[in-house]
């Protein structure tokens, strides 16, 4: 074992020479790096290793190498990284491999080496990664998702993309995101060669018998993957998403017009199809004269929602029952400041059993926003906000469930009435008044990260926000997640390293997150704030 970590050490001395004969680092600080890459060599060849080891280790050569970056541009030296910097990142790939070789089912370590590959430009080494990483584990959808977009975008190859995509597809057959991610590559890939096509001809270039297909220049790969993906995925959805991708580029207007054409043929069913359908004569373009004037553009929003509602209404003659009740809350949506209309969707969702309701009472208090009387300037809904709560609590009461789904969904209704309250008392009386409720509603449980993540967004947005403010709630929401929100912590990790922070207070806070965090939420935490300090946050 010495003599590898010797070894090592010794294969350090060419860039350590180097760092100090050019000034970057002194001859004190060079013996200082020899000792400490001693002692961490050692800790990596040790009978029972820790993959923690690891991470410091590779933390180390990482501060190493910030460290370097900041000194060259401090002296504004830029020459020999390849005999200074090239080493130490190959050395950091090296522990990332021999880590990643030990701990497999560790994706977390995998991203983080994917990410510092992508921070210091060894972009070449991505592929090898991801290879690597691919190979342990095929089950993850994402992952193949991510390895194909940093072929297409990091190495400019669609050949190598659409490899990674058709492999997924064999571990994934009905994998709706594989599908239209690989949808959306070959629209990219056509962009991309029409884009070229165009530049050689505005530069009359003669390509000699090379030529670009028509075929592909319209996307007709695209149209392919259309069709296998609607060939296997039946739903009315997912045929909607592709169609919005489609509509991202200027070319697919054929295509768009045959996703259009199924979706009408085949999926007039779904209720998610008479939404869209809906939603588009909302968006139709309108050309005319009319446009110019006020009277001729509100006569034009009056036509739209008017063939808007007609689709509504047909859409409603055309499905059954049970399928009216998606209906109805894509007309919440569309007509989304209507209290009627939301309290009547509610109730009905709430006697056909939807266990969703605290969603849906949030949505409800998203859309319905106060109506402020030009008048008097005040605002008059919030009683009315507060009888749509009581109405859906009370409708959902009298169902017949039990005495404990009946307390689960109190306290859903209560926590969501709290933050809505909240940002119902910043949107009228300012910051003052937000303020004021969060300290009287921070003690009457229960609560919800989402009420103190607001107060903490509505102290961000002020002009002049106070660093010691945003401690106070984070200390606040802490005492009540602290103990299994990982990413509490992380973010409160990272406000201190922003503009306002103090980044030395950092330690500190990692230390009480190691302390307070249990079970599980200790290892995610620490995989969290390795990705953190290696770029990837």
């Amino acid at each position: 074992m010495a003599e590898i970590v010797q070894q090592r050490i010794e294969d350090r001395i060419p860039e350590l020479e180097q760092l100090e004969r050019v000034g970057l680092f002194t001859q004190k600080e060079v013996k200082s790096i020899i000792k400490r890459a001693t002692a961490l060599e050692y800790k990596l060849h040790r009978l029972i290793v820790n993959k923690d080891d690891f991470i410091a280790y590779i933390q180390y050569e990482i501060n190493i190498l910030e460290l370097i970056k900041k000194r060259r541009a401090h002296i504004h030296y830029k020459f020999k990284r390849e005999e200074i910097e090239f080493p130490i990142i190959e050395r950091i790939n090296s522990i990332f491999r021999r880590a990643t070789k030990k701990w497999k089912d560790d994706a977390q370590l995998w991203l983080s080496h994917v990410a510092f590959c992508k921070r210091w430009g060894t972009k070449a080494q991505i592929s090898k990664v991801f290879s690597a990483m691919l190979a342990i584990h095929p089950d993850k959808p994402a992952f193949w998702i991510m390895a194909a977009k940093s072929e297409l975008e990091d190495r400019n190859s669609s050949e190598s993309a659409r490899h990674l995509f058709l492999r997924a597809l064999r571990f994934h057959p009905d994998n709706k995101k594989v599908y239209q991610e690989y949808f959306r590559m070959e629209l990219l890939h056509s962009e991309k060669l029409r884009l070229q096509k165009a530049e050689l001809d505005k530069a009359q270039v003669d390509l000699g018998e090379y030529e670009f297909s028509t075929e592909i220049l319209n996307g007709k790969l695209a149209e392919v993957v259309y069709r296998d993906a609607t060939g296997k995925i039946k739903e009315a959805e997912f045929v909607i998403a592709l169609l919005n991708v489609a509509a991202i580029f200027d070319f697919t207007k054929e295509l768009q017009d045959m996703i259009l054409q199924d979706l009408l043929a085949n999926y007039t069913s779904d209720s998610v199809t008479w939404d869209f359908m809906a939603r588009r004569e909302l968006d139709a373009p309108t050309a005319g004269e009319e446009l110019h004037t006020a009277r001729g553009r509100a006569s034009d929003v009056n036509r739209r929602e008017e063939r808007c509602c007609q689709v509504y209404e047909e859409g409603v003659k055309s499905l059954d029952t049970g399928r009216t009740a998606g209906v109805a809350m894509a007309a919440t949506q569309r007509f989304s400041q209507s209290l009627p209309l939301w309290s009547l969707s509610l109730q009905t969702l709430v006697q056909l059993g939807s266990g969703d309701v605290g969603r849906l009472f949030q949505d409800a208090f998203t859309h319905v926003n106060p109506k402020v009387n030009t008048h008097t300037n005040t605002h008059t809904q919030k009683p009315s906000l507060f009888s749509l709560s009581l109405s859906v609590t009370s409708s959902s009461v009298t169902c017949q469930c039990s005495r404990q789904e009946e307390s689960l969904l109190l306290a859903a209704v209560a926590m969501e009435i709290k933050e809505r309250y909240l940002d119902w008392s910043y949107s009228t009386g300012g910051y003052k008044k937000a303020r004021k409720i969060f300290t009287s509603l921070q003690e009457n449980r229960p609560l919800s990260k989402a009420f103190f993540t607001k107060m903490i967004e509505i102290e961000k947005e002020q002009e002049t926000p106070k660093m010691n403010n945003l401690r106070d709630y984070y200390e606040r929401a802490l005492q009540e997640f602290g103990t299994s929100d990982e990413d509490l912590w992380l973010q409160y990790i990272q406000e201190e390293l922003g503009p306002l922070g103090q980044p030395q207070h950092c330690a500190k806070i990692h230390w009480r997150a190691m302390k307070f965090l249990e079970g599980e939420s200790v290892e995610r935490f620490t995989s969290k704030y390795t990705l953190i300090q290696t770029g990837h946050s």
